[in-house]
């Protein structure tokens, strides 16, 4: 790469990332890449070139191949049981990096013993750690008891590179055990640093460490700089970074004015420096310009989240027929669930001479057969995702058609061709005159959607509360089917129909509210959006009452108004799942 480029690509900082991770592979544990493309394949292509073996992960790896077990052919080729070493001892024994494509799709139990081996195997444990995130939603990431164990974490998804990525060698590096440890001034700045950033775990604090050090190995230097320290900020706390640090509304009055007549010769004079600041305003400032201005944004507002773990396309639910693997138990074959022949056969082999021997012992032959117990059986297990439903409920009376119906058409318009790509469903609820209508029960034609969305007039009455049981009976029919439902009401909360038809504000509003307490007691995932020109507080009170999240857009076209409505849905999902 070229300077230019270096200094504005952030793949520049993932190469230094791998320079410090190939000095203390074991201490640093390892990198997580976020976004494929050129960059992330220069990278690797660079760390292979600069001698990092490294050995990758299948997917759906079995307890057997990942830790090692019974040569199930082997074995009874021979008569008897015959190991096999897994993954992890044979990259431990090739000082091997493991390298774990689409990360953000790990399971929760591949994640949980990958952790235990990097944590309690020492030696035994591959020479790292590699994480390849191809998640697209910010809640689709690796699972944070993998990542917390890893020193950096590099997002190369807006990397422009396009080219070779190379490691340059340091010729003027020295081994990192000649490299000072830190002292107490930057130890301090570090801890305040984190805290700063709402970073309360200690492992970040032993990853910058480490990285300083690194860093000062690398460019030969014993003793750890500022720009050391400024360097682990940035590649180890700054991706890391939860909050901003709080400013204080009333900072202290500057000192007042020396007086002329006052001698120059004070100490407090001679040791002050109007120029000096504090090495962890200093690495603070350092942390914040790594920070990508849109998250930057985020942690301003105080809306900026851990990922959750999973897609959130739907909930999740164990079957014995279909889905993703989930790994073998021991059981019966029954029920609908999967014998699993291959590990019936490993947990037998071990046990075949013993039982041989009480066999002849008996009185009975030995006829070479395989001899089976029931403890021996193994079932197959699997995770069934629940398909999801969007069920969109359209205000379409005459308040909410004079002001902005056709952008909530549009909006919800785009809303449907994004949940088609998903491949999740969607259903329409109208509510105008004196009832609400199911114009598009659960489907995932668009055709079919954009027709309804096209013959979905505007005018007369609101009859909120009808709208509301509508999308609530539809939602039970939903969830009972084994569906996730959720949720996104756009109205402006002004209901002046009842839920019997008959007029009046007062008792509309009441059944409103009977109706959005229904919706919270089921549980169901809610977004409530403002459509009014003029926000009041019905589409507030509305929304918590349902226990729904809340827009309010004025003069908002449709695009903008679709890109509200899935950012709030992606910051629900994510809330309820850090909730969880």
């Amino acid at each position: 790469m070229s300077e230019t480029s270096a200094a504005d690509d952030p793949l520049a900082d993932a190469l230094l990332a791998a320079r410090l991770f190939l000095i203390a592979p074991a201490a640093l544990g390892g990198m997580t890449l976020r976004g494929g493309g050129p960059a992330r394949d220069a990278l690797l292509a660079a760390l292979k070139s600069a001698g990092l073996t490294m050995r990758k992960l299948p997917a759906h790896v079995d307890d057997e191949r990942l830790l090692g077990g019974v040569d199930i052919a082997a074995s009874l080729a021979a008569g008897k049981a015959i190991s096999q070493a897994g993954i992890l001892t044979e990259a431990a024994c090739a000082r091997a990096a493991l390298l774990v494509p689409m990360a953000e799709r790990m399971p929760d139990a591949l994640a949980g013993k990958l952790s235990q081996v990097f944590d309690c195997a020492g030696e035994s444990a591959p020479n790292g750690l590699i994480l390849l995130d191809d998640g697209i939603d910010p809640e689709e990431a690796p699972r944070l008891s993998l990542t917390e164990r890893l020193a950096f974490q590099v997002d190369l998804s807006q990397s422009q590179f396009h080219g070779t990525a190379i490691l340059p060698p340091a010729s003027k590096g020295i081994p990192l055990s000649q490299v000072d440890t830190l002292s107490e001034e930057a130890l301090t700045a570090l801890t305040q640093t984190a805290a700063a950033f709402d970073i309360h775990t200690v492992r970040p604090l032993l990853f910058a460490q480490t990285t300083a050090r690194a860093h000062a190995s690398l460019f030969g230097r014993s003793e750890v700089s500022e720009q050391d320290l400024k360097a682990a900020v940035r590649l180890v706390l700054a991706p890391r970074a939860l909050h901003l640090p709080q400013t204080s509304e009333n900072e202290p009055e500057p000192p007042p004015e020396t007086p002329k007549d006052q001698p120059q010769n004070d100490k407090s004079a001679d040791n002050s420096d109007p120029g000096e600041r504090d090495l962890d305003d200093i690495l603070v400032e350092a942390a914040q310009a790594a920070i990508p201005a849109d998250l930057l944004a985020q942690l301003t507002s105080g809306k900026a989240k851990r990922p959750a773990q999973g897609s959130g396309a739907g909930q999740k639910r164990k079957s014995a027929l279909r889905g993703k693997p989930l790994g073998i138990r021991p059981g019966l074959p029954r029920g609908g669930a999967r014998l699993a022949l291959v590990d019936s056969l490993r947990a037998a082999v071990p046990w075949q001479p013993m039982r041989r021997r009480e066999r002849v012992g008996a009185g009975g032959e030995d006829s070479g057969a395989i001899i089976m117990r029931k403890g021996d059986l193994r079932v197959k297990r699997f995770e069934e995702r629940m398909g999801k439903v969007t069920i969109f409920c359209v205000d379409a009376s005459g308040s909410a058609a004079a002001a902005r119906l056709a952008e909530a058409k549009g909006a919800v318009e785009l809303m449907l061709a994004q949940v088609y790509v998903t491949r999740s469903e969607v259903a329409l609820v109208a509510f105008r005159g004196e009832s609400a209508e199911l114009l598009l029960p659960p489907t995932r034609s668009l055709t079919r959607a954009r027709r309804a969305l096209a013959e979905l007039p505007g005018g007369g009455g609101t009859p909120l509360a009808s709208g509301l049981n509508i999308a609530h009976e539809l939602a039970d029919m939903i969830a009972a089917r084994g569906r996730t439902p959720s949720l996104v009401v756009l109205t402006d909360g002004r209901g002046n129909i009842a839920a019997d038809g008959s007029p009046g504000r007062a008792q509309a509003s009441e059944d409103a509210q009977a109706a959005a307490k229904a919706i919270h007691s089921a549980g169901y995932e809610g977004l409530v959006i403002d459509i009014a020109a003029r926000p009041g507080p019905h589409a507030p009170e509305l929304a918590k009452t349902m226990g729904a999240r809340f827009l309010a857009l004025p003069m908002a076209d449709a695009k903008m108004l679709h890109k509200a409505i899935s950012a709030a849905t992606t910051a629900n999902a994510q809330n309820t799942k850090t909730a969880a």
